[in-house]
């Protein structure tokens, strides 16, 4: 009988030690050294994602099939003066490019912890709809890289209205909220 209660609290027992090991906040002098890894192993610490720079755009103008078009690019990194650098790539060489003079990859070297770099890059939309650049900061530091990427959209040529495709039926319940039915599927 005491075989047979011990056995389920054996595991249990060592789940639990593996689980408070886990939570634990402590943060060693090595990691939390001044600076950027002090930054990084806060945020590490933290349950909250924290990108390592952010990245905000307005496209300038009325995109045009055929014309260049400027896309205004600010960054401000949330680690400090720390460099980084930037690639701008589109996806679909058909749908839209970067003119030859635009180059692809930049560095960012901010002189202080809370400065705002601006960057203005072109492309050239080559059909009408919904096209993207692709924006990508990526950091290096001692323990390892870091990167945020944005998709800017550019919206060339009207945009089109979606088109909501309504499945079941709608009803309403006692209490007047509106329900929505899903017949099941038979095979």
């Amino acid at each position: 009988m005491k075989r047979a209660i011990l056995f389920p609290i054996i595991p249990t027992l060592a789940m639990l030690s593996v689980l408070s090991a886990c939570g634990s906040d402590e943060v060693t002098e090595a990691t939390a050294s001044d600076g950027v890894a002090g930054k990084q192993a806060a945020a590490m610490r933290s349950s909250e994602l924290q990108s390592p720079v952010e990245i905000t755009y307005r496209v300038i103008g009325t995109p045009i099939v055929g014309s260049p078009v400027a896309v205004d690019l600010k960054f401000r990194s949330t680690l400090g003066a720390m460099s980084y650098k930037v690639t701008y790539r589109v996806n679909d060489p058909t749908a839209m490019q970067l003119p030859e003079g635009q180059s692809e990859t930049v560095s960012i070297s901010p002189s202080s912890e809370n400065e705002v770099v601006a960057q203005q890059v072109t492309v050239v939309p080559l059909r009408e709809g919904r096209l993207y650049l692709n924006v990508a900061a990526v950091m290096e530091s001692e323990t390892g890289s870091m990167q945020t990427v944005t998709a800017v959209p550019v919206q060339v040529g009207p945009a089109k209205p979606r088109q909501i495709i309504e499945n079941g039926t709608v009803t309403t319940d006692e209490d007047g909220n509106q329900i929505r039915s899903l017949p099941a599927k038979e095979d």
